[in-house]
């Protein structure tokens, strides 16, 4: 119960805290604690009402009235973000630019669509090397499709167990159907790896089989969003279950100049700073590390005393942060 409650506090799940809280409140009434138990309920009754989405016309107080949890361990399935706490700003190239527009698009427009027999994207697989933004994709999806996200626990889910991992797999699938949501398998590839090439031809087959079905069977009101990092160690049969798979490329020269101008927004920069020499340095890196070079300088600058970011402090940041391996 005290794990259930502080993983709640910390996940910001409202919907849980309430759940738990009247379970502690039949629980003290059970054990007599009867003028107890009325205390509690007055606490319960003085909160105030919770607050409704605005976007979309889909609630999502009510598509995360309570999440899937472990029968065994009682841990939770899922970890939720609200929409209201999704980070949405993504910097793409101009033609994946436009392949995430369709998706919106196809989703805002997915009863005229049905009104002539057409089904918009829902089932989406983001693949590319770590860093490069796919899981922020998946938090843009859902910020713009008013869609709060719902991340899988591949460590609560994946159990010894024979045959509970599948079963907390469908648990999660079924929360999706019940409440509007994008859910989100990132790095499925922990799970999705070929029935082929993986060593345990038992459990991993097994939730590799759920999950293939779970996919041909998916009528969710939201989105399904996977990413993987290495897309050729997926099932072969995983990628036809999906309505569109794409790459999220390493930023380019244009990209890496609207992150460092993103990223340093808030800052005043100095007027005779190099761009070119510093997006040279940062050709072939992922978005996160242009974002921390970034970062890093804006930190360098203010903590030196200085107002504005100079050419040095880039310089600093990118020979003090390890540059990654290509891709990372």
């Amino acid at each position: 119960m005290l794990k259930r409650l502080v993983r709640a506090i910390a996940m910001g799940a409202q919907e849980d805290l309430d759940r738990l809280a009247e379970t502690i409140v039949d629980g003290e009434r059970r054990s007599g604690h009867e003028r107890l138990a009325s205390e509690l309920e007055s606490i319960l009754g003085d909160r105030s009402k919770p607050k409704r989405s605005s976007r979309g016309g889909i609630d999502s107080d009510r598509s995360v009235r309570s999440l899937p949890i472990s029968r065994r361990s009682q841990e939770m399935l899922v970890s939720l973000i609200p929409h209201d706490a999704l980070e949405h700003h993504i910097v793409l190239p101009p033609e994946i630019e436009m392949k995430f527009e369709r998706i919106e698009k196809e989703f805002a427009a997915r009863e005229r669509l049905s009104a002539y027999g057409l089904s918009p994207r829902r089932k989406i697989l983001l693949y590319g090397p770590p860093g490069c933004g796919k899981t922020l994709g998946a938090k843009r999806l859902a910020w713009n499709t008013g869609l709060p996200l719902m991340k899988i626990r591949f460590d609560a889910l994946v159990s010894s167990y024979f045959g509970e991992s599948a079963s907390n797999l469908r648990a999660v699938f079924d929360a999706a159907r019940e409440k509007p949501c994008v859910l989100l398998l990132d790095e499925c590839d922990f799970i999705a790896r070929s029935r082929t090439t993986s060593k345990d031809i038992g459990e991993v087959a097994r939730i590799v089989n759920t999950l293939l079905q779970l996919m041909e069977e998916y009528d969710a009101p939201g989105l399904l969003v996977a990413t993987t990092n290495i897309e050729n160690s997926l099932d072969e049969a995983l990628f036809r279950r999906f309505d569109d798979v794409f790459a999220v490329p390493l930023p380019g020269k244009i990209e890496i100049e609207q992150l460092l101008s993103l990223t340093l927004s808030g800052v005043e920069r100095a007027k005779d700073i190099c761009w070119a020499e510093i997006v040279a340095k940062l050709i072939g890196v992922s978005a996160a590390y242009v974002v921390r070079v970034a970062q890093a300088a804006a930190k360098s600058a203010v903590l030196s005393g200085k107002r504005v970011v100079e050419q040095s402090h880039f310089e600093a940041a990118i020979s003090e942060l390890k540059l990654p391996p290509s891709g990372e």
